[in-house]
């Protein structure tokens, strides 16, 4: 069945939860108002959407180090009391975000963190791409706005495919748990380090340092 814009407009004044996730849960309920309701608490979506405006300033500095010490996380978790952050499940929560910032190296937390300059960048690419086609400058646009969330999934720590179970994303992850515990679940800032990053390494070709080593001991013969 259709999903009218006022039945997904009743439904997250009712729950707090964003416009995508009441379509969805619409859909999912074949518009029934109650049963949407009832999918959005399963998931922690309705919890976690009405705690939004709280202030999270408990939680953990997390960490990860993989592959022998050659690559490091640290993220800071927040919750809202103290009581949460000490609990087996904010903690696990907490070693698999860093697990998934190990393994899948985002930029930034969510979207709304990307610069303006990257964002412009990106979308020139995929505008240009677009205009290859021949098609006109709107559609264009169009095209390119659509390639940018695939980006922003790619690129967006909250918006990434979790890393254990492709079906959810890290944001689902914190909804779940905030629904769970009834708190607001947050990440505020994650950074990676990788061994030798950044550094110029000087490139060597073993053949052609052997033929030297060789002609220096010929000319010392």
């Amino acid at each position: 069945m259709a999903i009218t814009a006022e039945a997904v407009k009743n439904l997250r004044e009712s729950t707090g939860a964003g416009m995508m996730d009441c379509k969805k849960a619409l859909g999912e309920t074949g518009g029934d108002f109650e049963k949407a309701v009832a999918w959005l608490r399963e998931r922690g979506i309705a919890k976690a959407a009405k705690r939004a405006g709280k202030v999270a300033a408990e939680g953990t500095i997390a960490h990860y180090i993989h592959m022998g010490g050659k690559i490091g996380v640290l993220c800071e978790i927040n919750c809202e009391t103290d009581f949460v952050a000490r609990g087996e499940e904010f903690q696990a929560l907490s070693r698999d975000i860093c697990l998934q910032i190990c393994s899948t190296n985002p930029g930034w937390v969510r979207r709304e963190d990307v610069p303006t300059e990257a964002y412009a960048a990106e979308k020139e690419i995929y505008v240009a791409q677009a205009k290859e086609t021949g098609k006109p400058q709107e559609i264009c646009e169009k095209i390119a706005e659509g390639k940018m969330n695939k980006w922003f999934s790619e690129v967006c720590l909250l918006e990434q495919e979790f890393v254990k179970d492709g079906d959810k994303k890290i944001q689902d992850l914190l909804n779940a748990l905030s629904g769970k515990c009834g708190e607001k679940i947050e990440v505020r800032r994650f950074v990676r380090f990788a061994l030798g990053e950044g550094i110029e390494k000087e490139e060597s070709n073993f053949a052609e340092e052997v033929a030297a080593e060789l002609a220096k001991a010929q000319a010392k013969a």
